[in-house]
């Protein structure tokens, strides 16, 4: 049995992945910064899978202290954790220049120094027992820069994809280490953090359906996908190379 970890489980991707998880066989470890949202999810995951063990706790994954406490009750009161999935991020933003520096700022917190206290916590876990799986969620803006809006939440992007690479390229040279790295980067998948601009985007799809190719990549343990594979996986090669003009069309 797979005891899994997913933050910002509370709504969006994060509670479908618990419930695909759960079904796919995993017991869990939920946390969130809303609690009433994910004591609901919890009995609903149990009442579907009588089961699965489902545990629940608060976190806030811009407090550092926190991360590391909630990750360790997890381990002890599970019986310890094989997969983390780093997910819990935050979408708000501004252009760079017009005075929208706090939302850029609590974006970059979230997304970035927040990924990395998790990583570290789930790394420091895993270290310890010689194995595990972490997962860290991504985003297809990570491929480029991106205008507007999503320019700083593209760039937190990236680098925790750059940060998941890092450990992987570690664990690669640590042969008494049996650490999995997977990154995913979805595409437009239907979420809250979206809701606002879904009707206008291309390519969006249901949160359950994008988060089937999620569940499915991260079963595989592979080191990188692009979910949903169509159109995204050769897309993603496009906007490599893409010119930034045909870039932005995507944003």
């Amino acid at each position: 049995m797979t005891t899994t970890l997913i933050t910002g489980a509370s709504s969006g991707i994060g509670a479908e992945l618990a419930r695909q998880l759960a079904a796919a066989g995993n017991d869990l470890a939920l946390c969130a910064r809303r609690t009433d949202r994910l004591e609901e999810l919890a009995a609903e995951i149990a009442a579907a899978h009588p089961g699965r063990r489902v545990a629940s706790k608060a976190l806030d994954v811009t407090d550092d202290d926190a991360v590391f406490r909630v990750f360790r009750e997890f381990e002890e009161e599970l019986g310890g954790l094989d997969r983390v999935v780093v997910n819990a991020g935050l979408g708000k933003g501004a252009p760079i220049g017009v005075g929208g520096y706090a939302a850029n700022k609590a974006t970059a917190m979230t997304n970035f120094i927040g990924a990395l206290a998790q990583c570290e916590a789930a790394m420091e876990i895993f270290r310890a027992k010689k194995r595990g799986h972490l997962v860290v969620i991504s985003s297809m803006s990570a491929m480029r820069g991106m205008p507007k809006t999503v320019t700083t939440y593209a760039a937190t992007k990236a680098g925790i994809a750059h940060l998941a690479e890092g450990i992987r390229n570690e664990m690669l040279g640590k042969p008494d280490l049996d650490i999995t790295v997977s990154t995913i980067y979805p595409g437009y998948i239907r979420s809250e953090m979206n809701e606002k601009v879904e009707q206008r985007t291309k390519f969006m799809v249901d949160t359950e359906t994008g988060v089937r190719g999620i569940v499915e990549a991260i079963e595989k343990g592979v080191d990188e996908a692009r979910v949903p594979a169509w159109p995204w996986k050769p897309l993603g090669s496009a906007m490599r190379h893409l010119p930034l003009k045909a870039v932005r069309k995507l944003g």
